[in-house]
């Protein structure tokens, strides 16, 4: 057995397989595993998906936020234990495949059209 092979099926037990089909424009909630303490809890995290990349164990999204008029943005790792849960809230239209403008927009400028022929 080859290296990659090794790799890939090492990778393979860590790959989740409940996760939602996610695409940039959409709008989704993570949950976010928080550790504070000895207790630990979920925290959702709800955005618009403005970027993706890679694939496989790799596989990661940008979900940008505003949050008392600050823009935030934050990179998850799909496939990370961190990342308890991951729900779609909204299918939105883009026509790019990164949604990098947005971060120039303010207020109603940054809404997306919402788009009806993908199912959530």
């Amino acid at each position: 057995m080859n290296a990659e092979a090794i790799i890939r099926s090492i990778e393979a037990k860590h790959i989740k397989d409940d996760l939602p089909e996610i695409y940039v424009g959409d709008t989704i909630r993570v949950g976010v595993r928080i550790q504070e303490g000895g207790k630990e809890r979920i925290q959702p995290f709800e955005g618009t998906v403005i970027a993706m990349r890679n694939g496989g164990i790799s596989e990661s999204i940008t979900v940008r936020r505003v949050f008392q008029g600050v823009g935030v943005e934050r990179v998850f790792l799909l496939h990370a234990p961190r990342v308890a849960n991951i729900q779609v809230l909204r299918r939105g239209k883009a026509r790019r495949a990164k949604l990098y403008y947005l971060r120039d927009r303010v207020g109603k400028a940054t809404r997306l059209k919402q788009r009806f022929d993908r199912a959530l």
